[in-house]
């Protein structure tokens, strides 16, 4: 974070910013979609659940909140440079940023490993993105995006690790809130903690309990819970693709250590088989970033919710290839 940063948010992500990050991007995001599970379809012990339609948002992830409101609070701060904005992203977090950018007038320069697919640089390109691609990792396309920052003078965001992407995804948690009343708990996947960070910090102020889950292989979060700071993780899962963060950041470690967030961990297998429920059963075509927080209901040692309670899944997004859900050996 850069000193252009150091003026629009404190040390701690507070739920302040939250509501601020939600008066920043009403009217330029997609307000979430939720939908209540048919009875046929609650496990026992009964208890009620709703999922959060959030992959429908503009570019398929949460991703479009954080980055609205990264882009417009500098604008208003003065801070947001005629060579506009930079990002290093392979994924969500680059398309969304190449959104928002677009939809504000901004200039976005985004860096993608020289293996990235066309599919995924022609549609920065159609968002109006300077796409440049450099080496054959992600480290040396965050490199060149660093370098570019610093000679352009071009404000250099962060797919997660920034309180104010933190508190655009918070906005969700505010939407989802004033849509479910009597809420009692949240589940959403984790990778590097922007989104959880902002959901968390939300839930708290309402008294809602968050579950974060991760898979097994990708326990950035779970990992600094047990050592007590953010540490590096090996990371192998069906999932990695979003949810491999090596790290995950100090927001969200502040934010699990509230009494009312559980962690939890579920395997592979059963983030491949809640996905393609979800298909089966629904026709809903999620990643399986999205998946994994469904699966810490049917998982072994995962969440499990007591009779009468009101749970939201997060279903975070749909940047996915639906052609294995046609082939259910694909995924097995």
């Amino acid at each position: 974070m850069g000193d252009r940063d150091t003026d629009l948010f404190g040390k701690d992500l507070t739920y302040d910013d939250v509501k601020a990050a939600t008066d920043r991007t009403t009217g330029r995001i997609r307000p979430v979609t939720v939908t209540p599970v048919a009875p046929e379809d609650r496990p026992e012990p009964p208890y009620e659940l709703w999922f959060a339609l959030e992959f429908m948002q503009h570019t398929g992830s949460f991703k479009a909140r954080g980055a609205q409101n990264f882009i417009q609070a500098h604008r208003e701060a003065g801070t947001l440079p005629d060579t506009g904005v930079t990002i290093a992203s392979g994924g969500n977090a680059g398309l969304a940023c190449a959104w928002a950018a677009q939809q504000q007038g901004v200039r976005a320069t985004v860096f993608l490993p020289g293996v990235a697919p066309a599919v995924k640089v022609a549609k920065l390109r159609g968002y109006g993105a300077d796409v440049r691609l450099v080496g054959a990792e992600y480290a040396e396309a965050l490199e060149a995006c660093e370098e570019f920052a610093a000679s352009s003078g071009a404000l250099a965001a962060h797919a997660y690790d920034h309180p104010l992407i933190a508190a655009g995804a918070g906005t969700l948690m505010e939407e989802i809130h004033a849509r479910i009343p009597g809420l009692d708990t949240v589940v959403v996947s984790v990778g590097g903690g922007g989104l959880f960070a902002g959901v968390a910090t939300a839930a708290r102020h309402h008294g809602i309990r968050t579950v974060a889950v991760e898979p097994e292989n990708c326990r950035a979060l779970n990992a600094a819970l047990e050592a007590g700071r953010p540490v590096d993780v090996p990371v192998d899962s069906v999932a990695v693709d979003a949810l491999g963060a090596r790290r995950a950041t100090a927001l969200a470690l502040r934010a699990a250590r509230d009494n009312d967030v559980r962690s939890v961990l579920v395997p592979d297998g059963e983030i491949v088989r809640a996905r393609r429920a979800l298909w089966d059963h629904r026709r809903i075509a999620v990643e399986h970033a999205a998946s994994t927080a469904l699966a810490a209901l049917t998982a072994p040692g995962g969440y499990r919710p007591g009779a009468g309670e009101r749970v939201a899944v997060v279903l975070c997004g749909a940047n996915t290839d639906p052609g294995d859900l046609a082939h259910p050996a694909a995924e097995d």
